[in-house]
């Protein structure tokens, strides 16, 4: 089981892995070994997810999550397969646990009477800046 938090768990048949030989660090190692993970996680089709936060999943995930809805994280920070498969399901935590969180309602707020003056005291200062940049009269 991977915990995510409290109430969501997922199980280790909802993740799939593959295997690649990668770029970055590890001189030869890197040309023969595959270390490199690729996580690949079908949120769409999870029961282990709400809908909610699946909808915020979406959002937060971008290019990250395909149209059918498959989570992709592409993990090779590390020399070893196995830190950077920790890694990857790290990254997946991460990801899931913050569109768990609702978002937090914005509270509706006034400007004062001083900040409405300020901005209002610039605009005609603007104005009167523009309005000096028109033609010139030669007549004087």
């Amino acid at each position: 089981m991977i915990r995510i938090n409290e109430t969501i768990a997922l199980a280790e048949s909802e993740v799939t892995f593959r295997f690649f030989t990668s770029s970055g660090p590890g001189g030869q190692n890197v040309n023969k070994v595959a270390t490199a993970a690729q996580l690949r996680f079908d949120a769409e089709a999870s029961p282990s997810l709400p809908e909610d936060v699946m909808y915020r999943l979406r959002s937060l995930a971008g290019r990250r999550m395909s149209s059918d809805g498959v989570v992709l994280i592409k993990a090779q920070r590390y020399r070893s397969q196995e830190r950077n498969r920790e890694d990857a399901i790290e990254r997946l935590v991460t990801l899931i646990s913050r569109a768990a969180e609702p978002a937090r309602s914005r509270t509706a707020t006034r400007p004062s009477r001083s900040a409405v003056q300020r901005r209002l005291t610039t605009k005609v200062r603007r104005g009167v800046v523009k309005r000096s940049r028109g033609p010139v009269d030669d007549e004087v």
